[in-house]
């Protein structure tokens, strides 16, 4: 260096700019918005290929120390190439790492000829650099890449601040001559920001000096030299710059705090002791976190307490001293640290890592295990007595509640939103390693009323982060029961049974769906249990206060019901128990034996509440029953017991459903739901300390004696007959019996009567001698009515106020004793679907003339229809019933047709009459006893709904009975008749379906010599004339509105259709008894009216389609023949007779049938030769008079031409022919042309 002077540079008093690009104009020609999508194009680009090809920076400088040689300059000696730096700030990571191992090694060769001579230059180039920076024993090329690489890290330019930061430290960690302290000094020399900077220029200073003194910690100096025997005064001086820097912006302390840590997680104990916990500044950092909130000086804080694991007095307020966890997570400290907790938030979305960090302290002994579902019950076993052992998890469930309660709801969840986002982030980071057993804990009442109110409102900005939390928990739930269960039961516990109402959303329903195994279905209902009864864990083992009160049951926990705490359960909350018990059953997939014991637990605990209550205490226990019965602090309120009575109706009606025929096995142990019930109740009954929740009358009590008694005479006859028909009879008696007696209990006082005349009937069925119900009055022998009459009553008085269950029994019995009903019982069930509100006894029979008939039979004219008229209606979703209530019947009562004979109610006798006037009494008393209720008119529909479904089963099971022809005239008659179905549509509806689909779609229909062909005649005379009744609006509504008469015109509609299907029925019944020609001449006189009608009245509205599907039947057709051409042609109306031709032509098609033999086409000639002259004269007709429209004549030369064809076909053309007359001889070639001459042809 004697030739060369190096030339010194003053110390500038602004910070220099780095010597390159960066001092370059922008000569980029991109506008700013292109430049910034291409800058963001290049982060991601960076972001995916910097982890892979940077790998760790330490592996990095070792192979900068393994790697040697390099370049030499023209001179012969290394030099540094300038270049490196412009790579250094690319946006491809790989360039960078690329020139950080080039720039590293060409320094390293420049060092080692620079200390080989003895400090003389060893550069091939001449850089300027300053010589009072402190990197006295380093060459002036290694001297100059510190400064410009110090400098690099503060450009904001794409990537410079990266790559020059990954320089920096690989340069510091291969270079040993780069002293520490010189270079800290060094940062703060070139980064010093001065007070005429500002915005950008201060935070790229700032954000310099965080990079680079990141350098210095990922470079390791710091930890390698501190094992040396150096002195350790720049880590104390390292950790003070970073202090001193992080309190300058809060942007800087998370990360500041994160080389801090690095540094820390390196160095051994003692020096942590010595050289970072008494780092000046450090004290003062962590008194002033909590009052500031510093998230950062609490993460530090507790990482260097578990580091050194001994108490000081530099944490201050931020841990306790003496520190334990369960001082940590005490609700003082915890109110302490509070501050520093709910500003974290400001790194959001992430969640910062002093939450991480807490969570591994409050729990730390978790492993993650996978749920074990097939054995659900026996988990929670093994988890109680590993609870009892080990204390600690006592501890941490106290610490779990200290923290949730007072940093979750009391610090997070009544803050902003932002707060409200990280309470459900932390609660995700809890989620893998949560016990079960403090679900209860973190699922609390606020944190569940805070998820209600998002999810009630789409709109919050909090609404996204609450669903995504729910498909989390939904996943942490999928697999294991008995976390679903817990969840399950703080939801719905902590929004009083409205969750999924109040949310929207489906979310415990579809977890109560997936219990599809005994453990886990036995373990929810466990819990559900508990809950009903307000008690926050199942009682292991009896009290030890219990006290014997006989040899029967043992008494504990007695306590004055007085005394019961204010805020048990509310009621609401066990309506949704009660309802949700039954409905556990509907996903099990388990075999018959596993989910009868899910019905035993569900069905004793309904009972226990629903049915019992005890006189000495909310505690009983049973020996003979093997039972303990709990009852809640509060006793249930009449409400509560009711509805544990219907859904025990309702268990036991899906369990006689869901049953197949099984013989009964005696016991309790047999597989017979309804079985198992009486003998429970029997036997709890039995225990003096316990009595019914109501008192009962004698005449009750009597009658649920009877009840009992005659259960138990029907299930010894069950058990007897095995596997055939009367064993179902007696199944389904017995099921009507139980539900029975449960109605008995439910509403006292009305069903003594039924249940008299229904044990009755059981005994007539199956009589016995050991059967004796003293009291029972029976009717003498003389005059003994009909068992199946008996029980037809029975039934009907039970309907009208009978709940879904008990009509669900109802159907099963009828369905199994319908097929021995007598004509007089099911006459009295159709007269009730024919019932109005005023009887028919009442009406003046003599004023219903034919003309009456005629003009209100359909009931389809514009009646006065009022606003009033129009109903409500809604459906009861029984299977098998469908029941609707409808509201508004205010409407006159109009008379009531007569069409069939036997159908008016002047053949009842008193007593018959007397029993269907007590239905429609018991449906108004009902009524008058409830203010607002439904109106008389709405709940008979409703009853004649429950009778229809019924008949509806005794169609389904005697499709072939002569009865069927008089439900079905029946049933015409009152879907026709307006006053019968007012105020329903549904009660219509419902008609209309049963015709449809149980008699006109029917397998089978009515056969034998009972079917009186009268009866057909009669019907189907009526069914015609409803048939070709046209539509016609009433005279007295003049405006009528657009609703009422489409209204109007669809029920003319359906009428119509029903007329034409009940013809085609009826026609069918008739063709399958071949009933000789001479026996059917009222039916062709009914036709011939008809037609008659049809071809002369204009008020005829018959279809030509609906004519041709009847003529399509060759006994009525060829019949008709004759009538039908002669009046096609006279008729007055061209249009008619122009149409009327199809059904002659559909005659024609029969007579030259494909398969007909010899025989056949010797009558068909025989036919025609008969009507060749009445044939002749409609020819002439048509030929002489052809209509004016195109359509119209073309129809008419298809016909003649279909008429010669079958003519030719049955060699009939010659007298065809001999019969016209010359004058139509020339109309026909004039109008037919080759048509008429092939013919000729053929003669």
């Amino acid at each position: 260096m004697e030739d060369t002077k190096v030339m010194k540079t003053q110390k500038p008093k602004k910070r220099e700019r780095p010597i390159d690009q960066d001092s370059t104009p922008n000569l980029d020609p991109l506008k700013p918005m292109e430049r910034k999508k291409k800058r963001k194009a290049l982060a991601k680009e960076k972001h995916k290929s910097l982890k892979p090809i940077c790998g760790n920076t330490q592996d990095l400088i070792v192979l900068m120390e393994e790697s040697d040689g390099g370049e030499d300059g023209d001179n012969g000696l290394p030099e540094l190439h300038l270049g490196v730096f412009k790579d250094l700030g690319s946006g491809d990571a790989g360039v960078r790492v690329a020139a950080a191992e080039r720039l590293v090694r060409e320094l390293k060769e420049v060092q080692k000829v620079f200390e080989k001579s003895g400090g003389e230059n060893g550069d091939g180039l001449m850089l300027e650099a300053e010589k009072d920076d402190g990197l006295n024993g380093c060459a002036p090329s290694v001297r100059y890449a510190v400064r410009r690489l110090i400098r690099g890290v503060s450009s904001s330019r794409e990537c410079a601040r990266q790559g020059f930061a990954l320089g920096l430290t690989v340069l510091i960690g291969a270079l040993p001559c780069v002293e520490v302290d010189s270079l800290m000094k060094l940062i703060i020399d070139l980064l010093e920001v001065s007070s005429s900077m500002r915005g950008q220029d201060v935070k790229d200073c700032l954000l310099g000096r965080l990079f680079a003194y990141g350098a210095i910690a990922r470079s390791g100096r710091l930890t390698n030299e501190s094992t040396s025997e150096k002195s350790y005064i720049f880590v104390k001086g390292f950790v003070s710059s970073l202090i001193a820097l992080a309190s300058k912006k809060q942007y800087l302390q998370e990360p500041l705090a994160d080389k801090l840590l690095f540094v820390l997680l390196q160095l051994p104990i003692e020096a942590v002791l010595e050289h970072i916990i008494e780092a000046p500044g450090l004290r003062e950092w962590f008194e002033k976190a909590p009052e500031v909130g510093n998230p950062d000086a609490l993460l530090l804080a507790l990482k260097m307490r578990v580091k050194i694991s001994i108490d000081n007095e530099v944490f201050g307020k931020l841990l306790p001293n003496p520190y334990s966890s369960s001082k940590l997570f005490s609700t003082s400290h915890l109110l302490t640290i509070a501050n520093c907790l709910k500003e974290s938030t400001f790194c959001q979305p992430r969640v910062h890592n002093v939450w991480p960090t807490l969570l591994d302290i409050l729990l730390p002994n978790v492993v993650l295990k996978d749920a074990d579902t097939t054995s659900g019950s026996n988990v929670v076993k093994k988890h109680k007595k590993h609870r009892k052992s080990n204390s600690s998890e006592e501890d941490t469930e106290k610490n779990l509640r200290c923290f949730w309660e007072t940093i979750i709801e009391e610090s997070l969840l009544l803050s902003s939103h932002d707060r409200k986002h990280l309470a459900f982030d932390i609660f995700l980071l809890l989620l893998p390693r949560l016990p079960t057993s403090c679900v209860s804990i973190v699922l609390s009442s606020k944190f569940v009323q805070c998820l209600m109110d998002v999810l009630s409102t789409k709109t919050s900005w909090l609404y996204k982060v609450a669903q995504h939390f729910l498909k989390e928990l939904s996943d942490w739930v999928e697999y294991d029961e008995v976390r679903r269960a817990a969840v399950i039961v703080s939801l719905q516990k902590h929004s009083n049974g409205k969750f999924d109402c109040i949310t929207r959303t489906k979310t415990v329903k579809d977890f109560m769906a997936k219990f599809t195994t005994e453990a886990g279905c036995m373990l929810f209902i466990q819990n559900l249990m508990d809950m009903f009864l307000d008690e926050g864990h199942v009682i292991e083992e009896p009290s030890d206060h219990s006290q014997t009160t006989d040899d029967n049951s043992e008494i504990g926990s007695v306590e004055d019901k007085d005394s019961a705490l204010t805020q048990g359960t509310s009621d609401f909350l066990k309506t949704w128990v009660i309802e949700s018990l039954p409905s556990v059953l509907k996903h099990l997939k388990i075999d018959q034996e596993a989910k009868f014991g899910v019905q035993k637990e569900i069905l004793k605990f309904l009972a226990v509440q629903g049915l019992f209550s005890s006189s000495l205490g909310t505690e009983l226990t049973s020996f003979d029953l093997k039972e303990k019965f709990r009852w809640p602090k509060v006793p249930n309120s009449s409400t509560l017991c009711r509805m544990c009575i219907e859904q025990l109706q309702l268990l036991l009606k899906n369990s006689q459903k869901g049953e197949g025929p099984h013989p009964v096995v005696g016991g309790l142990e047999a597989n017979d739901l309804g079985s198992y019930f009486m003998l429970f109740f029997k036997a709890v009954l039995q225990i003096p300390s316990l009595s019914l929740f109501r008192t009962l009358s004698n005449e009750d009590k009597k009658a649920l004696e009877n009840l009992q008694a005659t259960e138990i005479h029907l299930c010894r006859e069950e058990r007897n007959c095995g596997l055939n028909t009367d064993a179902r009879k007696l199944r389904s008696l017995r099921y009507l019996l139980i539900q029975l007696l449960l109605q008995v209990l439910l509403r006292p006082d009305e069903f003594i009567e039924a249940a008299s005349e229904l044990i009755i009937c059981c005994k007539k069925a199956f009589p016995s001698p050991d059967l004796d119900l003293s009291g029972d009055d029976e009717p003498d022998s003389d005059g003994t009515p009909e068992l199946m009459d008996v029980l037809v009553d029975t039934l009907l008085s039970l309907l009208p106020q009978s709940s879904a269950p008990m009509r669900s029994a109802i159907e099963q019995v009828f369905k199994y004793f319908c097929d021995g009903i007598t004509d007089d019982g099911l006459l009295r069930m159709l007269r009730v679907i024919k019932k109005d509100l005023k009887p028919a006894r009442h009406q003046d029979v003599d004023s219903e003339d034919d003309e009456e008939d005629d003009d209100d039979l359909l009931g389809i004219e514009e009646a006065d229809e009022s606003d009033e008229g129009e109903t409500a209606e809604t459906g009861n979703s029984d299977e098998e019933s469908l029941d609707s209530e409808a509201v508004d019947g205010g409407q006159p009562i109009g008379k009531e047709i007569s069409d069939v004979p036997d159908d008016s109610d002047s053949g009842m006798d008193d007593d018959a009459m007397f029993r269907m006037d007590s239905y429609l009494a018991q449906i108004f008393r009902e009524k008058k006893n409830q203010a607002g209720g439904e109106t008389a008119q709405s709940q008979l529909v409703l009853f004649k709904l429950r009778v229809l479904s019924l008949l509806e089963i005794y169609l389904h099971e005697n499709p072939g009975k002569p009865q069927v022809v008089k439900v079905f005239s029946y049933l015409v008659q009152a879907f026709v008749n307006p006053n019968t179905t007012e105020g329903s549509e549904q009660l219509g509806q419902r008609i209309l379906g049963i015709l449809q689909k149980k008699i006109f779609k029917a397998k089978d229909h009515p056969r034998g010599e009972a079917v009186q062909l009268s009866m057909l005649e009669s019907l189907l005379e009526k069914n015609l004339k409803l048939a070709s009744k046209p539509f016609k609006k009433k005279k007295t509504v003049p405006n009528p509105s657009k609703k009422k008469q489409s209204a109007s015109f669809n029920r003319y509609k359906m009428i119509k259709t029903l007329a034409q299907n009940s013809t085609f029925w009826i026609l069918k019944v008739i063709d399958s008894r071949s009933f000789p020609k001479s026996e059917l001449q009222r039916i062709f006189d009914i036709f011939k009216g008809v037609l008659g009608s049809y071809f002369d009245s204009k008020k005829s509205d018959l279809k030509c389609d609906f004519l041709k599907e009847i003529f399509r039947r060759p006994w009525l057709g060829h019949n008709l023949f004759g009538y039908l051409i002669k009046k096609c042609g006279n008729a007055k109306s061209k249009f008619r007779q122009v149409e009327a031709l199809a059904l002659v032509t559909e005659i024609l098609k029969s007579l030259v049938s494909v398969n007909a033999d010899g025989s056949s086409q010797d009558l068909s000639k025989k036919l025609l030769k008969s009507n060749m002259s009445k044939l002749c004269l409609l020819v002439k007709e048509l030929m002489t008079n052809m209509p004016d429209k195109q359509a119209k004549r073309a129809e008419v030369r298809k016909f003649c031409g279909r008429v010669f064809q079958t003519l030719i076909s049955l060699k009939l053309s010659a007298s065809f022919l001999k019969s016209l007359e010359p004058e139509v001889h020339a109309a026909c070639e004039a109008q037919l042309g080759e048509t008429f001459l092939a013919l000729k042809r053929q003669d």
